[in-house]
């Protein structure tokens, strides 16, 4: 047996599982709610809303089935339909753009920034003509989009702003939480975030009253009281369980994110001298909670192979910009070149990024790229 075949994994990530003491927590508040047979709505997603928005630092907050659900339920809220455009980055989980096409509108596909990944007002401002009526910026990786240029912009053109939310929670945009600046904002609590339930599960998030009160009503089959269906609705609930979870965990947040932050100060560090090209530093302003923590390579596919012959694992995120996917190729935009997202997704890799990583792991990580 060789070597490298003997050497333990270093994970991508750590899920609850790997931390016995919240494990212990955690099924005990599962058991709890199974034995009171209390599975949708309830005592516990109602304290998750309330606790997650005094957290995000808004007026609101509504648990949903996914983040892609979020941002849906905020395009609908605020009106957005067949006709209308949407300016979504090229470089973002397809989730944001499916959520314009779920509405009936058409995402408009801009660049990002090629050192942060992040889209910009000044990307944006040529994109907007008189079909457009949202603007939807992504904190994308855990980093945060410079969002006054962008809150300006919309103001002056009299657009909304979306904020994606999905992959940055907790992370700051001066001294506000990331989600609390634009019209509404979506996060997705899929199990791997840095807030993550056990299954699908999202929230939007929103000062404005009425979009709460639209999507809370559209959430549950437009039902207002039981039985008394006042709109055509759909089914996009957070389960209590869940709900229960993100409780627990929302308490660890803070001290998960600083974790983050820590890992990703040394693991920097580590790499410094190897031939990839490191994440950019954070602006004055922003901040980045790490939910990944992505290089680039020309070699990337190499760089992947020889990472997991020494037992570091990597991933992409993500390999295709979203304006090339197949999904997207009718969309009469698709030809427009967008250089940035493109050499993205072609140099693009995530390394292991998780709470507690310790040094050696570090180091090995390091040891594992520089030795490419």
């Amino acid at each position: 047996m060789s070597a490298n075949t003997q050497l333990t994994q270093i994970p991508l990530m750590r899920l609850d599982n790997a931390d016995p003491e919240l494990m212990e927590e955690l099924l005990a508040t599962v058991e709890r709610i199974a034995r009171s047979a209390g599975f949708v709505g309830g005592p516990e997603v109602d304290a998750f809303e309330q606790e997650f928005a005094e957290y995000c630092g808004t007026k609101y907050a509504l648990g949903v089935s996914s983040g892609t659900e979020a941002l849906v339920l905020a395009l609908r809220a605020l009106g957005v339909g067949p006709g209308d455009e949407c300016i979504v980055p090229a470089n973002s989980f397809i989730a944001t753009a499916e959520a314009v096409s779920l509405v009936g509108a058409s995402p408009r596909f801009v660049d990002c920034d090629p050192d942060t990944a992040l889209v910009t007002a000044a990307l944006i401002e040529p994109a907007i003509n008189e079909r457009t009526k949202v603007i939807m910026p992504v904190h994308l990786y855990g980093r945060t989009v410079d969002m006054d240029p962008i809150m300006e912009l919309a103001r002056e053109r009299k657009l909304f702003v979306i904020e994606d939310a999905c992959q940055a929670h907790g992370a700051f945009i001066g001294e506000r939480r990331a989600g609390s600046v634009g019209d509404a904002a979506a996060f997705s609590f899929y199990p791997a975030k840095n807030l993550g339930a056990w299954g699908d599960g999202g929230a939007m998030v929103t000062n404005n009253e009425q979009i709460d009160d639209f999507a809370r009503l559209y959430r549950s089959h437009g039902e207002r009281p039981r039985y008394n269906h006042r709109i055509p609705g759909t089914t996009a609930r957070l389960d209590a369980i869940h709900a229960a979870v993100l409780r627990i965990k929302l308490r660890r947040l803070e001290d998960v994110n600083d974790n983050r932050r820590r890992v990703a100060a040394e693991l920097k560090a580590a790499l410094q001298g190897a031939s990839v090209g490191l994440p950019a530093e954070i602006g004055e302003g922003s901040d980045h909670v790490w939910h990944l923590f992505v290089v680039t390579s020309e070699d990337r596919d190499g760089l992947r192979d020889h990472l997991a012959s020494q037992g570091v694992a990597a991933a992409i995120h993500y390999p295709v910009a979203i304006h090339k996917s197949e999904a997207y190729a009718s969309l009469d935009t698709n030809d427009k070149a967008l250089p940035a997202a493109e050499r993205l997704a072609a140099t693009i890799l995530s390394l292991p990024m998780y709470p507690g990583m310790t040094s050696e792991e570090i180091e090995r990580i390091a040891a594992a790229v520089k030795s490419f």
